[in-house]
């Protein structure tokens, strides 16, 4: 047999487990240095208040870091994160300047006990630092031109209902009343082809020319998703404002849950363009 051999090749090994840098670490990184530098993490300190018992050494910045680092990852789980994150915990707080990383429970407490206040404030903080920029870079103004040379710009209205399953749950005398989490996030409604016993509606803003998302909104009440659609409107119609776009050249695509002669009170005025379910429209 024969064998052979490069000097300038060196393997070693070790039984110790080293975990590997996540892949999305890099990219966490890009975001904390923007907030960072555009002043969000400070306005977040200033602005957003939610006093709770038994916080410890938390605010709110600690969860909405850790809600932005699960995000950016694309875990499937929160669980699946926090395995992952664990081990570089210390560098993935340095990144935003904080040094301890809340424990799952303790962000369910939090996201359980958030005020419609204090997500109302974040929202603004949000959508404020959006607006503070334009939707076009110089010589890319993107933008629809009709059959008449008018220019638009499509906005995407995306209402949809998502379905939940629920697993029976054992109902003895000697068991106390069942509970499901979902009950605060999701109620009994129409499912459609969907497979479940809750729903939940969810409302999207898309800058469709430059894919920018301008909010988004959620209720468990399915009957309520008119009250999010003049909410995104009011949205819509503030990025007019800002942006000095006269609000007839704006044209919404509606999508989903839309279609119906009832929600057309609700669009102020603009041009649209739906996918109609009732044939009367």
């Amino acid at each position: 047999m024969n064998s052979m051999a490069d000097g300038s090749v060196i393997i070693q090994t070790t039984s110790e487990s080293v975990p590997s840098v996540p892949p999305w670490l890099g990219e966490v990184t890009l975001m904390a240095q923007h907030l960072r530098k555009q002043g969000i993490l400070s306005a977040l300190c200033e602005r957003v208040r939610f006093a709770r018992r038994r916080f410890g050494h938390y605010d709110a910045r600690d969860f909405v870091i850790v809600v932005f680092g699960y995000a950016i990852s694309g875990e499937r789980t929160l669980k699946a994160f926090y395995k992952r994150v664990r081990p570089f915990a210390p560098a993935f707080l340095a990144l935003f300047g904080r040094e301890h990383l809340p424990a799952r429970s303790t962000l369910s407490r939090f996201l359980a006990s958030l005020p419609e206040a204090t997500v109302e404030a974040l929202r603004a903080l949000f959508l404020e630092d959006l607006l503070a920029r334009p939707w076009y870079q110089e010589g890319h103004r993107g933008g629809l031109v009709d059959r008449t040379g008018k220019e638009r710009v499509v906005i995407a209205l995306d209402g949809t209902r998502e379905a939940a399953r629920q697993r029976a749950l054992p109902k003895t005398p000697h068991l106390p009343p069942p509970q499901r989490r979902l009950d605060e996030v999701c109620a009994p409604g129409y499912t459609g082809r969907k497979r479940g016993e809750v729903v939940r509606t969810r409302t999207t803003i898309l800058q469709a020319h430059t894919s920018q998302w301008l909010g988004s909104f959620a209720n468990p009440l399915p009957g309520l998703y008119r009250e999010e659609l003049r909410q995104a409107v009011a949205v819509i119609q503030r990025s007019c404002q800002v942006h000095d776009l006269p609000e007839e050249r704006v044209v919404l695509r509606l999508d989903g849950l839309y279609g119906t002669g009832t929600v057309l009170a609700d669009l102020a005025g603009f041009s649209f363009v739906t996918r109609g379910k009732d044939y009367a429209v």
